[in-house]
C-alpha cells in the first residue's frame, strides 16, 4: 500500500503565497482510477489581499504550479475567491467537483459554508456542462491511434456524474461509486486495466464499436434526465455567495499586498 500523500501535499499548501479557503484532490484520484504513476491534481481557492483584489488589473487571480516533491508529482491550480465563486454561478460542474471532493488536503470554516451555499448553485442546466465535456472527451478518444482506456474512462465518468446529478442533485465524481449505483458491466474491467496495466493500455477495434454505441446510449440517458430533472432552472445562491465573498475580503483586509 502506498503511503498517504496528504501530509506532503499539506506541506505544499502551507507554502502557497496566499491564504487558502480549501484545497482538495481532483483528477484520476478523485475519479477512482489513478495509475501507480498518476500525479496528484490539487485544486483550491485562495484569497488575494484586499489591495490587490481591488486593483484594475489584479495579479494572481489564478495560480498554477507543477512540481515534484520527494518523488511526488503534483499539479496545483487555485483561483482567487471572486473568480471561483463566479465559476460556481456559471453552471460549471468542474468547480463543484473540486468543492465537494472528499479528498481534502486543507479546509476552513469558509469551505464548510461554501459547500452549503453550493447546493443552491446546482441547476438542471448543469447537464449541458456534462454533455459538452463528454463530447469533448469522446472526440479526443476517437482521434487517438491506437485508442486508450484512459480517455474512455473519462467519458463514462462524466456521463454518469451528469446523470446522477440530474437525478439527485448530488455531485459524485468517483466512477467506482457511480458504477455501484448505475452498473455498467464493462467498467470494472476498464478500471482494472487502467490501474494494473500500462498507462497506454489500448482497445481492440471490436471494443471501440461497442463503446461508441454505449456513448450514444448514455448521452441519450443524460439528455432525458435533463428533460425530466426536478432541479431548479436557475441558481438561487447569488446573494449568499456575494455575502460570503464580502465577509472573506473584510476578514483578510489587514493582510499586506
Amino acid at each position: 500500500m502506498q503511503p498517504d500523500p496528504r501530509p506532503r501535499l499539506q506541506t505544499i499548501v502551507r507554502q502557497q503565497p496566499y491564504p487558502l479557503i480549501f484545497a482538495t484532490i481532483s483528477g484520476a484520484h478523485l475519479y477512482g482510477f489513478p495509475s501507480p504513476d498518476s500525479d496528484y491534481d490539487l485544486r483550491g481557492v485562495h484569497v488575494l489581499p484586499l489591495a490587490r483584489a481591488l486593483s484594475l488589473f489584479p495579479k494572481d487571480e489564478t495560480i498554477e504550479l507543477s512540481s515534484v516533491h520527494d518523488g511526488l508529482e503534483m499539479d496545483l491550480v487555485t483561483h482567487d475567491a471572486k473568480k471561483f465563486f463566479g465559476l460556481m454561478l456559471r453552471k460549471n460542474g468542474y468547480v463543484l467537483e473540486q468543492l465537494y471532493s472528499p479528498l481534502i488536503v486543507h479546509t476552513t470554516p469558509w469551505h464548510d459554508e461554501l459547500k452549503e451555499i453550493g447546493k443552491a448553485c446546482i441547476t438542471r442546466h448543469h447537464a449541458h456542462h456534462y454533455l459538452g465535456f463528454a463530447e469533448t472527451q469522446w472526440k479526443l478518444f476517437e482521434k487517438e491511434n491506437p485508442q486508450r482506456v484512459k480517455p474512455l474512462l473519462y467519458v463514462y465518468r462524466v456521463l454518469l456524474t451528469g446523470i446522477h446529478l440530474m437525478r439527485t442533485g448530488v455531485v459524485e465524481a468517483n466512477l467506482v461509486r457511480l458504477n455501484e449505483i448505475y452498473p455498467l458491466p464493462y467498467v470494472p474491467e476498464l478500471i482494472r486495466r487502467k490501474l494494473t496495466g500500462p498507462e497506454q493500455s489500448t482497445l481492440s477495434e471490436g471494443d471501440i464499436e461497442f463503446h461508441r454505441s454505449e456513448y450514444a446510449r448514455l448521452r441519450d440517458v443524460l439528455e432525458r434526465e435533463h428533460s425530466n430533472s426536478k432541479l431548479p432552472e436557475n441558481s438561487s445562491a447569488s446573494d449568499a455567495i456575494d455575502n460570503l465573498l464580502l465577509r472573506i475580503r473584510l476578514r483578510h483586509a489587514g493582510q499586506s499586498s
